[in-house]
């Protein structure tokens, strides 16, 4: 927070005190005004309006509280995220729920890009500031194996793959009930939800998403099953699921059964990123990684299997 303080100029005398300020502080009118709306501006020692007019030897004190980048990366160590592989070219990470994959505006918890900052890790400086090296994403809700890229190189040859639709991505997700047929595809765009802007739906205009699924266990309340994605969208493995009517337990953004999801002890939805593979970007070998379910997932599913 920086403090200043100064007397009116008889040069501004009768100007409104938001444009004062702007041309007193070189700030734009904007920030001025919510400065003086925030209360970091006093008149004299008293709360004032943007629309008060300022005389000459008044005395203004001004807070200015120092503007952070919502989207700077911060080094910060995060507890739970573990390295599943490393060279000069990709870091293969285990991500933990509650970690982004890097800053957004809101956000202001832990991330995957300021974790591997702080631990020495150097990536890609391709792809904007806070999304540098990022190719893949996990949403903050979903765990496990992601990949990030070091090199320009891997960079752009990983960024190409996922784009192409080269990259085996695999998850594991517990839906609820049993899905009918017990293997298929989804192939329905998704878009933002019209009501709700934290939410996806299916709708038409929505971009191309497809979904492949396959059942491999079937309990009395629900089904353990094997997704592969075609498509990368936002949410798209829990808004598939949703629109099948069988959304993946916990996930009571997308009308799963809060009382089954207590059942099992979640408080997130049942969807882990199992696998992933693809071409390495130096060798071209094919590479797979693989990420064991996190210990409240598998707590989950063990409850479902033992209500046989």
């Amino acid at each position: 927070m920086e403090r200043r303080s100064l007397v009116v100029p008889d040069g501004l005398a009768g100007e409104r005190l938001d444009a004062a300020l702007a041309r007193l502080f070189g700030l734009s009118r904007t920030r001025a005004a919510d400065l003086i709306a925030a209360g970091h501006v006093t008149l004299d020692g008293k709360p004032v309006a943007k629309s008060d007019r300022v005389e000459p030897g008044a005395f203004l004190d001004v807070e200015i509280p120092s503007l952070v980048d919502p989207v700077a990366v911060v080094p910060e160590t995060v507890e739970g995220i573990k390295i599943i592989h490393d060279d000069e070219s990709i870091v293969v990470i285990d991500k933990p729920i509650g970690v982004a994959v890097h800053p957004s505006p809101g956000w202001t918890g832990p991330t995957v890009v300021g974790h591997l900052r702080a631990a020495g890790f150097r990536i890609a400086t391709s792809g904007a500031a806070e999304r540098q090296g990022i190719v893949q994403r996990l949403d903050v809700g979903t765990s496990g194996v992601m990949v990030v890229t070091k090199s320009e190189h891997a960079y752009s040859v990983l960024k190409n793959a996922f784009r192409d639709r080269t990259v085996d991505k695999t998850y594991h997700a517990l839906v609820q009930g049993h899905p009918d047929p017990l293997r298929g595809t989804v192939d329905a765009p998704i878009g933002r939800h019209p009501r709700y802007d934290y939410k996806f739906a299916v709708m038409a205009g929505g971009r191309d998403s497809v979904t492949h699924y396959e059942t491999l266990e079937a309990h009395r309340f629900a089904s353990l099953l094997e997704i592969h994605l075609e498509t990368g969208r936002t949410h798209q493995i829990r808004v598939h699921m949703s629109a099948l009517k069988h959304p993946c337990v916990g996930d009571l953004t997308y009308g799963a059964d809060p009382v089954l999801a207590q059942r099992v002890g979640l408080e997130r939805q049942w969807l882990h990123a199992v696998r992933l593979g693809f071409e390495h970007p130096e060798t071209g070998e094919y590479v797979e990684y693989e990420s064991p379910y996190p210990d409240d997932l598998q707590r989950a599913l063990d409850a479902l299997r033992d209500e046989y």
